[in-house]
């Protein structure tokens, strides 16, 4: 095989989120190591789910019909929505089975050295749907960096005017972790955002 091609192939997963150049490496060797019929499957499905793949017309979740399930599920609680960075936060949150709300994905946070602000983000989006007077809640549940926080901020900023309750996610100590071992911000929040007992 051509070495340029191996290369390109390693660069191209590469590329991906999470995958360093020794992984890239040796996912790249594998897949020319597999025989053409499990390589071709694995093309179609990359391009069907990429060709399938398109926004809900409401939470901006990744779909593949006009509304994704959650926001067209009878069930849910519509007064409320949780504003979160990506798509793969929704399943973090659906895990808890707490949450019977609806969501938001903002595909991204305000981030200047990035070149990325609020025009790139789903906000107008978030405006629109809580226009009508339904939603009486928006929580922030974007990560607790300084991107996230920035991000809350500006949207809390937008929101409060029109009336409705801006909450924020709760940050503190994980569940069976050792407090010599959290930061000073972790313990300052797990501080600020105590609970009576």
């Amino acid at each position: 095989m051509d070495s340029t091609s191996l290369a390109k192939l390693t660069e191209a997963f590469g590329s991906l989120p999470g995958i360093g150049r020794k992984s890239a490496q040796r996912i790249a060797y594998h897949i020319v190591n597999q025989p053409m019929e499990k390589t071709q499957a694995l093309a179609e499905a990359i391009l069907a789910a990429r060709k399938a793949a398109r926004r809900c017309a409401v939470c901006c979740d990744i779909t593949e019909d006009e509304l994704c399930p959650l926001c067209k599920a009878a069930g849910r609680d519509r007064t409320t929505v949780c504003v979160v960075e990506n798509p793969r936060d929704i399943l973090a949150f659906e895990r808890t089975h707490e949450y019977r709300g609806l969501y938001h994905v903002l595909h991204g946070v305000i981030s200047p050295l990035n070149g990325i602000g609020p025009e790139e983000l789903c906000v107008k989006e978030l405006l629109h749907r809580v226009s009508d007077g339904t939603v009486k809640e928006v929580i922030m549940a974007t990560n607790p960096t300084v991107e996230g926080e920035a991000t809350a901020m500006y949207l809390m900023r937008l929101l409060k005017p029109l009336g409705i309750t801006v909450t924020r996610l709760a940050y503190g100590i994980p569940v069976g972790a050792d407090l010599e071992y959290a930061d000073d911000v972790t313990l300052a929040r797990a501080l600020s955002g105590r609970l009576p007992l």
